[in-house]
């Protein structure tokens, strides 16, 4: 390959140490040439490609321990013992990320998907993750926050009041939004990286799975194709979402069927006032740039 065209592969700039990360942990990442990085921000998409990069993995099979399988890497409150069991793994393995790309290290033998979403869409499916959750998760992560990170705290019921501290303060109790998406963006051209929307998957299962599937050189077994794609839909996921959500759903009031929600866009549009919604547009234009922020409001995959 002549110079001119080697890819300028991302270099880690900085460590995040915050409520949910400990990007330190990518660190000693011992990558193999086909690792496969689901990287998203927090109610992307995350859990619902897992499940399809586990299903092409696996030829369509039942009862994949998704949850087990594909750890969160960088998660403060993710036990030591987990980066044994990705050792051990024979299988080609898959784990997930919701760093910025300068906060992770980035492999050039490794596949990375990363899915966007609409911020205010994020805002709204996290409310349900907060509000929802068990008392056991407000439990472990505050008492590994790092020194000088508040409580993290159940809050309101009402999500237009989560989304308004979310949007004013920097993605509150989250990470920063633009930045994450930003990032992403910058490195969407890398020859190992498959950039994808969550409206896309949701607008076109089927052809988005087929996508993935070409982009990690996975065959698929077309007699098994319906098995896939019936286990990669909503119903199938909600109704197995013990096996599939994080922690197994132990996180969370009711289990992983409060975990996987409701998978919808657009539940802001009868709360947010036309200022509001202005006020996120501009930002997001302000933040990300025309190209950007289009893609991030409606999707379609860019080239």
């Amino acid at each position: 390959m002549p110079e001119e065209a080697k890819p300028n592969w991302p270099v880690k700039k900085r460590e995040m140490n915050t409520l949910h990360f400990k990007s330190a942990r990518w660190n000693d990442f011992k990558f193999r040439d086909d690792d496969i990085i689901i990287s998203t921000y927090a109610k992307s998409g995350t859990t619902w490609t897992q499940q399809i990069v586990s299903q092409l993995l696996h030829g369509g099979a039942e009862g994949v321990p998704v949850s087990k399988l594909s750890p969160w890497v960088e998660q403060r409150i993710l036990p030591e013992e987990v980066f044994a069991g990705l050792e051990q793994q024979t299988g080609r393995r898959f784990v997930k990320t919701h760093l910025p790309a300068d906060a992770l290290v980035y492999s050039p033998r490794a596949k990375y998907v990363h899915v966007g979403r609409d911020g205010r869409d994020v805002a709204w499916s996290f409310h349900n993750h907060q509000y929802n959750g068990a008392d056991v998760m407000f439990e472990r992560y505050n008492a590994a926050r790092p020194e000088g990170v508040p409580l993290w705290e159940r809050g309101s019921d009402d999500p237009h009041e989560f989304y308004a501290r979310w949007f004013a303060d920097n993605s509150y109790p989250l990470w920063p939004f633009w930045d994450y998406s930003r990032s992403w963006w910058a490195i969407r051209s890398l020859p190992n990286l498959l950039t994808l929307h969550y409206a896309d998957l949701k607008r076109d299962l089927a052809g988005s799975i087929r996508r993935i599937a070409a982009f990690l050189d996975t065959p698929i077994d077309e007699a098994k194709w319906p098995a896939i794609l019936e286990h990669c839909s909503f119903a199938y996921m909600k109704q197995n979402a013990n096996q599939i959500a994080p922690a197994g759903g132990a996180m969370w009031k009711g289990g992983g069927q409060t975990f996987i929600n409701k998978g919808v866009n657009d539940r802001w549009r009868d709360a947010l006032s036309a200022e509001e919604i202005a006020a996120y547009d501009r930002t997001a234009l302000e933040e990300l740039g025309p190209e950007c922020a289009a893609w991030l409001a409606q999707g379609t995959a860019p080239g």
